[in-house]
């Protein structure tokens, strides 16, 4: 997960330095001829705070979205200014960002790419999780996986309303189809 063309499984993780958590990843190609996901790990001291911030971006139609989000994505949280008074609304906010900007940069290639988001972002003794897509987030407790976030797809009834009510349409053609550019949810 990272580099687009990796065959071989990608894994590994680490420490927070005051020992309070640890943090893992993996992934494997599965069937597909090249890796389209892409992940991020950081702790960075932002304003005097110790910040984790974890993600997976799941690339669909090509890599280049996912990697996108993974280059951009945090960067464009840790600037938002409601990032400590506000988290959730700035991660909100900030996906929606995000999008635009990828939307915008991506002018000259054809736009079936995009990417699901799965994000735990640790401020202080706060851990808010977010998601844009069908990638899960866990967190492991006693060696127990316990998911954290929720799956959206749309075959699901909320989902699917969803998708409507912003004007795009759902079919059915062997999978569930979207046909439209879809805001962020929060």
């Amino acid at each position: 997960m990272g580099h687009r063309g990796d065959t071989k499984p990608v894994s590994g993780g680490g420490f927070s330095e005051n020992g309070k958590f640890s943090y893992g990843y993996a992934s494997s190609l599965g069937k597909r001829s090249s890796m389209e996901d892409f992940h991020e790990t950081r702790i960075d001291g932002v304003d005097g705070e110790t910040v984790g911030l974890f993600g997976v971006f799941d690339g669909h139609g090509g890599a280049r979205a996912a990697e996108f989000v993974k280059q951009n994505l945090f960067s464009n949280l840790i600037k938002h200014p409601k990032f400590f008074t506000d988290t959730k609304s700035a991660i909100a906010e900030t996906f929606t960002h995000t999008d635009s900007e990828l939307l915008k940069a991506d002018t000259t290639h054809n736009r079936d790419a995009g990417s699901t988001a799965s994000t735990a972002i640790l401020v202080g003794d706060r851990l808010v999780v977010a998601n844009v897509g069908d990638s899960r987030a866990v967190i492991c407790r006693g060696g127990d996986a316990i998911a954290v976030s929720r799956d959206h797809k749309p075959d699901q009834t909320d989902e699917r309303q969803r998708i409507e009510d912003a004007g795009g349409f759902v079919m059915w053609a062997g999978q569930c189809l979207i046909d439209y550019w879809l805001p962020v949810r929060s």
